[in-house]
């Protein structure tokens, strides 16, 4: 009997080396015929204008992610959730003030400036101030009523009100209608003007919030740059 358990463990054991010699000749062969293929099932050639616009990209997306590179945008800012829009020149947020109210900004990416006198002893020099524009809508808990719109513009370091108005809204949906716009904001008593400045204030919408706009917006617009090498690079690549 043990006569034929050392002959079933020889021949086991040389089938064993037969099926590994012959894995490794499949391997091998396989690499060889995978390195054999013709010429035009390998990435087609680009002209050399193509890469030399693939070598531009590629080294733009490179200096812009190594130098300052754009973190993660932030999330939430005091009362409100940040709803990023990728891809495109704006994003929203949300806040609800006593349990009452939601306050729903959209908000643009830079879309004007202005110049001014650099502070300091060279006051002969000129700096500029980004510019973003803001939409403030305030509606009650009702789905029929009124919201109140206000315009404003983010500057740097302060929010400054344009214009106000109210939309009538059915069933949650703003109407479509053209609303009176109301007067120019500046054309109101100074104690009206500080008042509505005082009720944005109370629901966060200030100049703090400014400053908070235009840092989001300086990172998001790397990030947009960014992405748009990227997907102009992988469309000449195609």
């Amino acid at each position: 009997m043990s006569h034929f358990i050392r002959i079933a463990r020889r021949t086991l054991k040389r089938c064993n080396h037969l099926l590994s010699h012959k894995l490794q000749s499949e391997t091998a062969l396989s690499y060889a015929i995978s390195q054999s293929r013709p010429y035009s099932t390998e990435k087609i050639t680009k002209s050399p204008l193509e890469a030399n616009i693939l070598r531009i990209l590629h080294n733009k997306i490179e200096y812009q992610s190594d130098n300052a590179p754009p973190h993660q945008p932030a999330m939430n800012f005091k009362s409100f959730v940040v709803e990023d829009r990728p891809g495109e020149q704006w994003m929203t947020m949300r806040s609800k003030f006593n349990n009452g109210e939601e306050i729903k900004l959209e908000v643009t990416m830079f879309d004007g400036y202005e110049t001014v006198t650099k502070p300091g002893e060279d006051s002969s020099g000129e700096d500029v101030r980004f510019h973003i524009s803001l939409l403030v809508d305030i509606s009650k808990n009702d789905r029929d009523g009124d919201s109140l719109e206000f315009v404003c513009s983010a500057w740097p370091d302060c929010l400054e009100i344009q214009k106000i108005y109210l939309l009538k809204r059915v069933n949650g949906v703003s109407s479509t209608s053209r609303p009176y716009m109301g007067p120019d904001f500046r054309s109101l008593s100074d104690e009206l003007r500080k008042r509505l400045k005082d009720y944005l204030e109370e629901r966060g919408v200030n100049d703090e919030l400014s400053v908070f706009l235009h840092e989001y917006m300086m990172n998001k617009d790397k990030i947009e740059l960014i992405q748009w090498f990227a997907k102009l690079k992988s469309f000449v690549e195609k």
